[in-house]
């Protein structure tokens, strides 16, 4: 697998090789910085091979403009020494266009405990003047374990080499050979990135007898040609830059990659996979006895469930057991970054990751009459598809519960109905802030790997209806004949919004801070505002919705036009975008995080001596995807504003974003639409 099983929801980022631009990796450089340059500084003249000498009068491939570097070269050589046995040689060579492009010169290089770097060198050649090389010696190693809100204890370390000299117009390469223990017969080969590619080259040598498997994503297939005996080579040319656009779905769903599975002439069967069943399959294996009840965990299960009439009941005692109880601390040495531990290890330490939780979690339901299986998910929607061959995209374990006859209830949402094993609640013991029944946005509507004594099995997660998930926002306001507005607000916030909001509280000290994301808000809303009065409420309360309540002050909210005053309806909050308010033609699809449904109602007391003249024209309109409706009336006094967002589909298709676009416009222009009052009739 190229991604260990040890998710916690805190935002993951993807572990590139190189480090650049404002990525996370650039954080990292920042962070260790010191310690790479001083490695850096004992560069020496030296030569480069001859590879990356003929890369000098290379044409460089179509870009743009704005493109900090390109790829001239990449070669990656996999030979299969034995089932145990890989040895893997990278060559790859950069050139610079712009100072933005120099961090292609500090390589990254994981490895675990089962991995050997050897004969690493990287050189620059200058548009002029001496080649500079830099050798395994001058790299440092680091230990970059961290995962926010735990402790980690991992065996992966981070190799890092600064090229120097990695300047415009110069050309920094590097090279290196891998030897690896691996623990199943696959390699990923990703041959495109954010900076075009000239050309890349993946080399296959395997033992004789044995076979392969290529898959592509996100690429037509490409013919193999014969390298030697038993041995198969591909060239891919003039690859286009993955282009970065906002609401995308993450580079590993739509970068070309190259899938080849490897087959053994004998032995090694539970390492080869052909489908996802095989897959399963290798994880049953995996996790074979790992969920047996201790005598602790059957004690604690009967203390905690011996007044609890419904199955209902106790799966949800043993969830919140889950979520609060057990700690999330990653362990991972080895093979444990993919196995979990014990379920009375687990239990007995009252911590262990994302695996570990779904095994103690499905290990009590077990003793609680319930069934429970693994679900091998990627914590960020569209690696995965329905389309995907069979490999580990995935990072992080969930569950799925066999709901026993007669559970229901409305707020068991995350349900689908599986042929065989009948209604299957999917839940992230993990994510201590979306209750049972639910599910955190970037999971629904995934695909996870449903592991079952039998096998695999690719499944598509639910998509939890758009009332689920949303601001509905609820205010009073009065209107001065000066212009000022003054009044409350009660939001509630749903879904992942109230997680999110949930989240930030985690680290707020003061009460200042509690309402910060309302400062925000309200200074997209108003030129000038005072905030009276502020709380949050049912901030511990995860199955209620999050409560902001406030009072505000906006003075000259109305505008004065002679004896008139223009009054904008739409008091708080903006719903539109601009995210394809772009020169370039949009490129992927636009991914939403899940389907949701906002609401405004707002109530303006009209200042005395004053009437409606004119209101604003009422909106509807429907894109199937989503759709939105605003109407402004009058009651007596009362100017009241009325307005529905609702997001239907998490995955917009690029046929559809022009559709997109029109509805932001039309929010646009509705959330600028202006009340006209005028002074009553005498």
């Amino acid at each position: 697998m190229n991604s260990r099983l040890c998710y916690r929801p805190a935002r993951p980022g993807r572990a590139d090789k190189r480090l650049r631009g404002a990525s996370r990796g650039a954080a990292r450089l920042a962070l260790f910085g010191a310690m790479v340059l001083v490695a850096g500084s004992s560069a020496a003249a030296g030569d480069a091979p001859e590879w990356m000498r003929a890369l000098v009068n290379a044409p460089i491939p179509t870009r743009d403009e704005k493109t900090d570097a390109v790829l001239l070269y990449s070669e990656r050589v996999v030979t299969v020494q034995s089932a145990d046995k890989l040895k893997t040689l990278t060559r790859w060579a950069y050139k610079v266009l712009r100072p933005s492009g120099r961090g292609v010169g500090t390589v990254r290089i994981p490895f675990d405990s089962q991995t050997r770097i050897t004969n690493l060198r990287g050189w620059c050649l200058p548009s002029q003047g001496k080649v500079y090389e830099v050798k395994e010696k001058d790299a440092v190693e680091i230990n970059l374990a961290n995962i926010e809100g735990s402790e980690l204890v991992t065996d992966i370390h981070d190799l890092f080499l600064e090229i120097p000299a990695a300047d415009p117009g110069n050309i920094v390469g590097v090279e290196y050979e891998q030897e690896d223990r691996p623990y199943f017969l696959q390699d990923v080969w990703q041959f495109q990135e954010e900076f075009p590619v000239r050309a890349a080259n993946y080399t296959l040598q395997l033992p004789p007898g044995w076979e392969f498997k290529a898959a592509w994503m996100n690429h037509a297939e490409v013919t193999a040609t014969p390298a030697g005996s038993n041995g198969w080579q591909w060239e891919i040319r003039d690859v286009p830059a993955i282009h970065k656009e906002e609401e995308m779905a993450p580079e590993r769903g739509v970068a070309g990659q190259l899938i080849v599975s490897f087959f053994p002439s004998g032995g090694a069967q539970n390492r080869r996979f052909t489908d996802w069943h095989d897959l399963g399959l290798w994880y049953v294996e995996l996790t074979q006895g790992r969920r047996d009840a201790t005598p602790e965990i059957k004690q604690k299960v009967a203390e905690m469930t011996a007044n609890l009439a419904t199955p209902l009941e106790k799966m949800r005692a043993l969830a919140q057991f889950m979520q609060h109880d057990i700690r999330y601390v990653a362990i991972e040495l080895g093979i444990g970054g993919y196995q979990p531990h014990p379920a009375g290890e687990v239990f007995k330490h009252h911590y262990g990751d994302c695996k570990d939780k779904a095994t103690l979690l499905s290990s009590m339901l077990k003793e609680a009459g319930v069934d429970s299986y693994y679900v091998i998910i990627n914590s960020k929607r569209g690696v995965v598809t329905r389309a995907t061959p069979a490999f580990n995209g995935f990072n992080h374990v969930i569950l799925a519960i066999r709901l026993p006859e007669g559970v229901t209830g409305d707020h068991l949402i995350a349900v689908t109905r599986h042929p065989k094993l009948g209604r299957l609640l999917f839940f992230d013991p993990t994510d201590e802030l979306t209750p049972l029944g639910e599910l955190s946005g970037p999971l629904q509507a995934n695909y996870g790997l449903l592991v079952t004594p039998e096998g695999g099995e690719l499944t598509e997660l639910p998509l939890l209806p758009p009332a689920l998930d949303g601001v509905l926002r609820k205010a009073k306001f009065t209107l001065s004949p000066t212009g000022t507005l003054a009044g409350d607000v009660q939001e509630a916030r749903l879904g992942d919004r109230a997680e999110a909001q949930r989240y930030a509280l985690r680290s707020v000290n003061n009460d200042a801070e509690k309402i910060k994301p309302l400062e925000t808000l309200l200074a997209h809303s108003f030129a000038t505002y005072r905030i009276t009065r502020a709380g949050v409420g049912n901030a511990d309360r995860i199955d209620k919705p999050f409560l902001f309540t406030y009072s505000i002050v906006a003075e000259n909210y109305a505008k004065k036009a002679g004896n008139l005053l223009l009054v904008r309806p739409r008091v708080i909050g903006v719903k539109t975008s601009d995210l394809l308010e772009t020169k370039e033609p949009r490129q992927y699809p636009v991914e939403f995080e899940s389907a949701s449904r906002d609401i405004d109602d707002f109530e303006i007391t009209l200042p005395p001596g004053y009437v409606a003249d004119d209101l604003p024209p009422p909106v509807s309109v429907d894109y199937g995807f989503a759709s939105y409706q605003s109407r402004s009336e009058v009651s007596g006094s009362v100017l009241r504003y009325l307005r529905t967002f609702e997001v239907r589909e998490v995955t917009i298709p690029l046929n559809k974003v022009e559709d997109l676009k029109r509805l932001y416009r039309i929010i646009a222009g509705d959330e600028r639409n202006t009340a006209v009052l005028k002074p009553a009739s005498p």
